[in-house]
């Protein structure tokens, strides 16, 4: 059998939850051993990649109170959020915020030397704590650092994880491939935490790091955990072009404008209360409708575009807090904010759905949870607030970690691996994939699986074009796309690449199946043949369960209402 490597709790994925979740593990007892195994080096994590803010209420004494976040998060989750799930983001948050300020982070501060804040859509004060407009990176720098404290965490870098291994309804441990070596190998561990991130790949414009497929979503599928809610994709208004590269939404927070062709602020027409700061997917849907009617602008590659336009903010204050954003700018578009509007347009951002769990983030496997964007416990529903993601991973990081290591203590030594589910594993991925023969060239059917998506499964969708997508992602997966031309044992990133490709389209087609079947239009989701909210027959959590080839087995699952009663959504 292939070498084993044991510890007590193994976290999948470095970004924010996963720091968050090794050191929430670490804490609760220093005799828990950890590993956090990561398909990338730890600081090269997409959460680095996060602009905006991580949303709390700090200042109550000004108006701001819990109540309202909560209420905020389940009117933009368009009533599909849990509501026990939201109310325990807020209340956990504002710790987390002072945590990191003792642990180092680096928040921007108002005047008087308090934390600042700063506004973002669909909220009702302003609670998106900042720091300039590199939140992520100062986030993950922090935790990194504090993960440095503890001599019981051990990272794992530069390993692709590629099966979820149980035994009698208990987690085991995984199958993993160190890229530096090539070996195949054993993780073994009583306790395990999935937060490998979103699948924002399987779309050609997308904010996501190139390295964002969705392995751990579909190690999990595979294992036969459910997929919750993956219908949901959220396209944030500001994308550059051609890259994709997110202008974040602190940029409309600091008072930027978007303006179409004839040069009018258009959000007065579809969100008047909230204009440019409703929701992402009020702003997304107003943006695709002004181009549709002929009142955007033309990008030198061809494709329709709106223009943010920041120039009034002053260049002080865009040198400030939106250093990040202005290069980006003149980097990627050949633009400086300061002197000119820039092109963007709706770009695939976000998942709200993931790995089904429950409150605490445990998943259907006992020994198993879920942090982060790779996970659903449902707290963004059908549409998420800015800001609330980085919360989630932060708060879920903490729980699970805690949960985690308290699991493995009263587990230690009790894991067996099954030989018969490892030699599958190989099976699959060296038989199936390594040593396949095919003609067909793998990253041609990726290019038009993601451009299949970005065509038929954007911001607008409808039955024609989600059967039309469906059929093509299958003639795709039934192609002979399975073999790795590369042999190389050490760093073979064409074999990483094949693996990853079919890890996508696998999530691609769960996508597509649950989009076909939600016969509505709710948050994120919006089909023009079903173009109002049905909370008759869909006010329910789509889930996905693994069944071969034939395509995903779905189900229902009921929303958690505690307080607040769905209603019309105005901004």
């Amino acid at each position: 059998m292939a070498d084993t490597i044991s510890h007590d709790v193994l976290i999948i994925g470095s970004g924010l939850a996963g720091l968050r979740a090794a050191i929430s593990a670490a804490s609760t007892d220093k005799n828990v051993d950890i590993a956090v195994i990561s398909k990338v080096q730890v600081m090269r994590s997409h959460s680095v990649s996060a602009e905006g803010g991580t949303a709390a209420v700090l200042y109550e004494e000004e108006g701001d109170n819990q109540e309202s976040h909560i209420y905020d998060t389940v009117k933009g989750s368009d009533f599909l959020a849990d509501q026990d799930v939201a109310e325990l983001l807020v209340k956990n948050m504002p710790y987390e915020i002072y945590q990191l300020d003792h642990w180092g982070m680096p928040w921007s501060r108002r005047k008087d030397g308090r934390i600042a804040q700063r506004k973002f859509g669909g909220y009702s004060f302003p609670r998106a704590t900042f720091a300039q407009d590199k939140v992520g990176f100062y986030e993950m720098q922090t935790l990194y650092d504090t993960c440095q404290k503890y001599d019981n965490i051990h990272f794992y870098n530069e390993w692709f994880c590629t099966s979820i291994l149980q035994d009698g309804g208990r987690f085991q441990g995984i199958t993993a491939i160190e890229l530096k070596t090539g070996n195949f190998t054993i993780f073994r561990a009583p306790a395990g935490i999935i937060c490998t991130g979103g699948a924002g790949r399987i779309f050609s414009f997308s904010t996501y790091a190139f390295s964002s497929t969705p392995d751990g979503l579909d190690m999990a599928f595979r294992a036969g955990l459910a997929l919750k809610d993956m219908e949901f994709v959220q396209f944030h208004p500001t994308g550059v072009l051609p890259s994709g590269i997110l202008i974040t939404e602190g940029a409309r927070g600091e008072g930027g404008y978007l303006v179409n062709n004839k040069g009018e602020r258009f959000m007065q027409k579809y969100a008047p209360g909230k204009l440019e700061l409703a929701p992402r997917d009020v702003v997304s849907r107003s943006m695709i409708k002004e181009i549709q009617e002929g009142r955007g602008f033309k990008h030198e590659t061809g494709v329709d575009c709106l223009k943010l336009d920041l120039t009034h903010l002053g260049a002080e204050r865009i040198k400030e807090v939106l250093a990040g954003i202005r290069e980006i700018g003149i980097k990627f578009s050949g633009v400086d904010i300061i002197d000119e509007p820039i092109e963007v347009r709706p770009v695939c951002h976000y998942m709200m759905g993931g790995i089904h769990a429950n409150i605490d983030g445990a998943t259907e496997l006992a020994g198993l949870w879920t942090a982060g964007e790779a996970a659903c416990n449902s707290t963004h529903g059908a549409n998420r607030l800015g800001a609330n993601s980085t919360s989630e991973c932060i708060v879920w990081g903490r729980i699970t970690g805690e949960l985690a290591a308290k699991h493995a203590l009263a587990h230690k030594g009790q894991t067996s691996i099954q030989e018969q589910q490892v030699l599958q594993e190989e099976k699959r991925i060296y038989d199936g994939l390594f040593r396949g023969r095919g003609d067909v060239n793998p990253y041609e059917v990726r290019k038009q699986m993601t451009d299949t998506m970005d065509d038929k499964a954007y911001v607008f969708r409808n039955e024609q074009g989600l059967t039309e997508a469906l059929k093509k992602i299958r003639e795709l997966k039934a192609s002979m796309w399975k073999h790795v031309d590369d042999k190389a044992k050490e760093y073979n990133t064409n074999f990483v690449n094949v693996m990853e490709i079919d890890s996508m389209l696998r999530t691609a087609e769960v996508v597509l199946v649950g989009a076909l079947n939600r016969r509505e239009s709710r948050g994120a989701h919006s089909r023009t043949d079903y173009p109002v909210r049905d909370d008759t027959h869909f006010l329910n959590h789509t889930l996905a369960y693994f069944a071969g080839d034939g395509g995903p087995k779905m189900a229902w699952h009921p929303v958690t209402f505690t307080r607040y009663a769905p209603v019309e959504r105005k901004y």
